[in-house]
Formats: C-alpha cells, structure tokens, sequence
C-alpha cells in the first residue's frame, strides 16, 4: 500500500484530474492512502513542517506545489519520494510534472493567425515558468509566421501568490490601448475570465474586438465567461497516471534514475470567445458572424448572402479575398472542426455527434470529413483519443 500526500489547490480542475489519474492507477494496482494537504499547510508553518507531517504519517510519496526557495532534498533525506507539480519554477533534483509550454504557446499562435488576426497579445503572470515559456512560445510562433512585433504585445505585471486577485485599471487601459480586432492568448484560464469580464464592462465584443482563449479547459471556468471561454485541453488523467507508475517505480527502485512526467495538450477546444475569422469588412464580418451563430443549424450560402446589402457575387469575391475560401467551403471547414472537436469531446454514437452540427447524411458526412482530415471519423477518433 502507497501512502501519498497530495499538496496542491483542489479548487482547480489540473488538480482534481491530476488525483484521478493516481486513483485509476491505484485501482489497477493496489489501494493507496491519499491526504489531500492545502499548500495553505506550507505557507503558514513551512516546508520543515511539511516534512515532519508527512513523516510522522508515514508517507511514502508526496506530489506538490513547491516554492523555489523549499528545500525538497528534505524528503529523500527522510525516506520520502517528492515529485513538483509545476507551480513557480522546475527543479532539478526531484521529478516534474510539467509540459512542453513552448509548444503550447506556438499552437495558439498557429491557432489566431489562420483565422486572419493581424494584432497579438499575452496576457501572464511574472516570473512563472508555464506563463513565461508559453508566452515565448508564443510570441515566436507569430514572428515565424511573418508578424511584425511591433503587432505582438504583453501584459505580464501579476505575482502567481494571488489568483483571485487583480489591479483591474492597469488592465482595463491595455485592454483599451490594444488595435482592435486582437487575439488574446491568456497563460490560463483564470487570467482569459479577466479579460472576457473587462471586456464585457468596456462594451468590447467578444470575440469580434477581441478574441480570448485560455488554458486548461476547466469546464466551470469557461462556462463563468460570457461568451464561454475557448481553450486548450491538457491530458492530465493521463499524467497522473504515469506518476503514479513512476512513484511505484522509485519505491521499488530507489537508485533507478527518475524522469519528468509530461503532460501533454490535446487540443483547442473552441467555444464562443475566439468563433470568428476576423476581418474589418464589414460585409464579410456580417457573413462570418452569422454563419458561425449558426454553423450548428441547418444553413445554405443564400441564407448568408441575404444578411449582406450586396449582391452574391460580390459578396463571394469579397469573402474569397478576405478568407481565401469560398462560403459554401468555409461553412464545410467549420463544420468538420466543430466536427472533429465533439469527436474528441464527446462519447456519442457519430451518427448522435452528426446531428449535433446539423447533417444527418452519415455518409455524406464521412466523405467530407475524409476530404479534410485524410481519414474517416472513427479513424480519426482511435488516432487522437487517449
């Protein structure tokens, strides 16, 4: 039997999800004993505590959130495995739960600007190792894609140590002084509410003005926000899991060299706050809103043309300009990415998930989405799903 202690905040979804993961590995294998400590524990009576706590509770193994300054070697020195859940900083002589946010950075960027934004922005903490690299990432990301920096911008004046908190004038005059339209790419989604509830108090439209996608996908997070709240999905069941077997692995191995257990994005999941291309015609902006309002119904490309004052032709040559697609395949592209997402979202039949964005031709639709994806739904589904 494992005994771990588990020091992390369990308002958030990382954390919770961190802990299934454990317990699908421990119902595998054999009970463990879990204490779910608050890192509040840490902050009022230090790591020495912490240390003394878990020893004297006979802890095999503790996972936390570690401040840079803690000393964790204390752990080892007392028979005790500590692995970091990224929070500040990585460290060096224990394992890491972490992530290549480098990578997650460059996909929000590749993210924005295929749907034509021209202005960037970032909005982070300081001094924190998954805002930092993401925010990096980011911004290189854009620079490759040909964008000047001068169209790239940042806000990054917050300390990690208060979540809940933020000076919202500071905020509020960036927000205003940012071109507009802008994707905004926030480090999580906490930080993506603040800005989608500044912009809602500034007549700012989301996402027309101004795009915003978080990280994390915390299902409460993103349905707080009006619009809801795009974001990137992490897989950290799976990555507790893997800890889990690692944990295992250095109990019974204890000279064995440890790793980092990575923890890996499976996507963007898109909701409201980033459905839009953006575009400052104002013909093609009236023909892209409506057809993302509606791209879950039934819809034709002369029910977009009548939203318009021009005529179809124009109105097409226009469109065609602005996306480099043509209406009638801008409405099939959204419709399979909307498409692929519920695959990876959502456990219904295909058929079900069909219905969902308005096409009961199963066929037809296995078609299209081969066209798009190069492969068949239920093959792209067993390629993506973990």
């Amino acid at each position: 039997m494992v005994k771990l202690v588990l020091m992390t905040d369990f308002t958030e979804r990382y954390a919770n999800h961190l802990l299934k993961g454990i317990l699908t590995y421990s119902h595998q294998t054999e009970p463990w004993v879990i204490c779910r400590m608050p890192p509040s524990f840490r902050k009022a009576n230090g790591i020495q505590d912490v240390v003394n706590w878990a020893k004297e509770w006979h802890a095999d193994a503790i996972i936390a959130q570690f401040e840079p300054q803690d000393d964790v070697s204390l752990f080892k020195k007392n028979g005790i495995i500590a692995i970091a859940q990224d929070y500040k900083q990585r460290f060096s002589g224990i394992p890491n739960i972490t992530s290549d946010y480098f990578s997650a950075g460059r996909k929000a960027a590749e993210f924005f600007f295929i749907k034509g934004f021209a202005d960037f922005a970032f909005y982070g903490y300081e001094d924190v190792v998954w805002s930092d690299e993401r925010w990096q990432g980011f911004r290189e990301g854009l620079i490759e894609n040909g964008i000047d920096e001068c169209h790239i911008h940042e806000f990054r004046k917050q300390s990690l140590n208060d979540l809940w908190y933020y000076e919202s004038q500071p905020l509020r005059d960036w927000l205003a002084a940012l071109p507009k339209p802008v994707a905004v790419f926030a480090c999580d989604d906490t930080r993506a509410n603040k800005i989608i509830e500044l912009c809602n108090t500034m007549s700012l439209r989301v996402p027309i003005d101004v795009a915003v996608l978080g990280v994390d996908n915390d299902d409460i997070a993103c349905q707080l926000s009006y619009p809801e709240l795009s974001s990137m999905d992490l897989d950290v069941e799976k990555a507790g899991y893997e800890t889990a077997e690692l944990i295992m692995q250095m109990k019974q191995h204890p000279r064995q060299k440890s790793h980092d257990i990575m923890v890996h994005d499976t996507g963007i999941i898109e909701r409201t706050s980033t459905d839009i291309f953006a575009t400052r015609n104002p013909n093609v902006l009236k023909a892209l809103w409506y057809i993302h309002m509606n791209s879950l119904h039934p819809m034709s490309v002369s029910d977009v043309v009548a939203q318009v004052p021009i005529s179809r032709r124009l109105l097409e040559q226009e469109f065609r300009e602005e996306t480099s697609m043509s209406i009638y395949d801008y409405i099939s592209k959204l419709r399979m990415d909307k498409f692929a997402q519920l695959l990876l979202t959502v456990d219904e039949p295909i058929d079900a998930l069909a219905m969902r964005i308005g096409l009961n031709d199963s066929k037809n639709l296995s078609r299209q989405f081969k066209a798009y994806q190069g492969m068949t739904p239920l093959e792209y589904k067993k390629r993506h799903k973990c």
